[in-house]
């Protein structure tokens, strides 16, 4: 147990200290505060993205964790217009109207966009604890089999659109969970070490926690998985198109969608996402043979259990 505790603290420091990055993306979550904690020394800008029209989790969190270690830190207060022009961006630069997809990844296009504005061409995320060491609330009820066998099929398909987004604005994204040496020593740990009880109550990324216990925040190394929507407070967009877009306009344009281009939309949100999509792109029907979305004929991924298009889920 301790060996794998100091396999894991050793292979993530030397991938994090490997970055050049001058920029920390900071949600105040595990992942990031770790990623913060090995770079206290040199001092990185960290930039928190909040939705200040919405409620966001990771406020407090964020500047608990720029406070422990001393960085200097941007709160970003993004209000609805701000975030309305970073959605258009996102879809864009994304080419898709999956509503989770969007949703999240506003978040990290709005981070690298001020990165970018500053003049800098680097930033530091935490993309990959979550896929390779099982942060997902909904592993946390799998057997070890059936834990085993969902790891191996999210490393197959497991991708990450801050990858896209920085290279569409010339930034470079380093991921330090995402190397070579971390991914191959995650795949030797018994998934024990990944989920695992502790104070009575079931955790994700376990090993991280325990590693990392008494190097940061103890209400940071076990706190519940956030999802960045709600983190960073756009899961509020959910609400927030609901109460905007009336009934007869959703019924209307829903219908004349469905008989142009033969596409189910399934909410608001998401009939405000293809409206963007739809103004730049044709609807993104394959003719290749294999299984498609009932809702948007796009081709569904290999192992994939939601339409990265629509984001139908489950299929």
């Amino acid at each position: 147990m301790q060996e794998a505790l100091s396999q894991v603290y050793k292979i993530l420091q030397d991938s994090v200290i490997a970055c050049t990055a001058e920029h920390l993306s900071l949600s105040g979550g595990l992942d990031s505060t770790i990623l913060a904690y090995f770079l206290k020394e040199r001092k990185p800008k960290a930039i928190s993205i909040i939705a200040s029209d919405f409620v966001a989790t990771d406020l407090t969190y964020c500047q608990m964790a720029a406070q422990r270690f001393d960085l200097p830190l941007e709160i970003k207060m993004c209000d609805i217009g701000m975030i309305h022009d970073g959605i258009e961006e996102t879809v864009k630069i994304l080419k898709n109207f999956n509503t989770i997809e969007i949703r999240n990844n506003v978040v990290p296009y709005l981070a690298i966009s001020e990165v970018k504005k500053a003049g800098f061409d680097k930033i530091i995320t935490g993309d990959g604890a979550d896929e390779i060491f099982a942060g997902y609330n909904f592993l946390l009820s799998k057997t070890k089999q059936e834990l085993e066998l969902d790891l191996k099929r999210i490393a197959r398909i497991m991708h990450f659109a801050s990858q896209k987004i920085g290279r569409s604005l010339g930034v470079k994204v380093e991921s330090p969970f995402c190397s070579k040496d971390v991914m191959e020593f995650a795949k030797t740990l018994p998934v024990d070490l990944l989920v695992r009880e502790e104070g009575g109550k079931k955790h994700g990324k376990w090993i991280l926690r325990k590693a990392f216990e008494e190097k940061i925040p103890r209400a940071i190394t076990w706190r519940q998985k956030s999802p960045m929507q709600d983190g960073a407070g756009t899961q509020g967009l959910v609400e927030f198109f609901e109460s905007h877009i009336p009934d007869s306009v959703f019924a209307e344009k829903t219908k004349t969608i469905k008989e142009k281009d033969d596409i189910t939309i399934r909410t608001k949100e998401s009939l405000h996402y293809y409206d963007i999509y739809r103004r730049y792109y044709e609807p993104e029907i394959s003719d290749k043979p294999g299984t498609k979305c009932p809702d948007c004929h796009y081709i569904i991924d290999s192992d994939s259990r939601f339409c990265r298009m629509c984001g139908r889920f489950p299929l």
